[in-house]
């Protein structure tokens, strides 16, 4: 199989505090939907800001798509976490979705018709074409998340990156973002951190658990053990309908 992400012996530390991560190496083959979980703190977003380029680390490498970060990431959509968007900035849906074609299409003339195109087709494929007209702040949490999707999707990426893309919002709309990702799927690689691992169970094929270090596990290796070793907690086991019994750590 074709390698999405290579990370190679990642170490990163913030200047003056301990190490985030250290010695972590991760594959992510082309066309996997995988998992990124663990606890606050872990090093799960200074590991997605590593493999954008936003941060370069101490020690290590990492490869997109056989490139290095900088070249590759431009294949790379992604979907930043719910709670750092400002939903005041007056904009439009369809002006949102068009944001992603920058990069990957001229500046100085403003954007041409296969932009709009491309723009009009991701907002049908995520369901929210209806709302083109809509500024941010009139829309719900559900369709707010599916209009930064559809952002992500416009810059026709290989690689899509969700960093808790189901936060703040009710079940079921959880579970139509996550069919929706599904089939998304048959196109690209996902990768989407959540803490959810009883959902997602249901959706992804491996799970990458992150405290500092890395261990990858398919779902079916997953269990109450494992998961309070990687969020360093106990655990309970609660019922999540799409995946059965599972274990899911408990506050401190």
């Amino acid at each position: 199989m074709t390698t999405a992400i290579e990370v190679l012996n990642i170490r990163f530390a913030y200047p003056g505090c301990p190490l985030t991560l250290d010695n972590v190496h991760w594959q992510v083959q082309a066309g996997e939907f995988i998992a990124l979980v663990g606890p606050n703190g872990g090093g799960k977003s200074t590991l997605l800001k590593i493999i954008l380029g936003l941060l370069k680390p101490q020690q290590g490498q990492v490869r997109v798509l056989g490139a290095a970060v900088e070249k590759g990431r431009a294949h790379i959509g992604y979907v930043p976490q719910f709670a750092d968007f400002s939903r005041d900035y007056p904009i439009s849906v369809e002006e949102t979705v068009l944001l992603g074609r920058l990069g990957k299409t001229r500046t100085w003339l403003g954007y041409n018709r296969q932009d709009h195109a491309i723009a009009q087709r991701v907002m049908q494929e995520t369901y929210v074409a209806e709302l083109s007209r809509r500024r941010l702040n009139t829309l719900s949490g559900g369709q707010l998340q599916r209009v930064l999707i559809a952002r992500a999707l416009a810059c026709e990426p290989e690689i899509l990156i969700l960093d808790e893309p189901t936060a703040n919002i009710d079940m079921r709309t959880e579970e139509d973002i996550f069919d929706l990702l599904k089939t998304f799927n048959q196109r690209m690689t996902i990768i989407v951190v959540s803490h959810d691992i009883g959902f997602i169970s249901s959706y992804v094929q491996r799970v990458a658990c992150l405290n500092k270090t890395l261990i990858c596990h398919h779902t079916d290796a997953l269990n109450g053990e494992l998961i309070q070793e990687v969020y360093d907690r106990h655990v309970r086991s609660i019922h999540h309908q799409h995946a059965a019994h599972f274990a899911c750590p408990l506050s401190p």
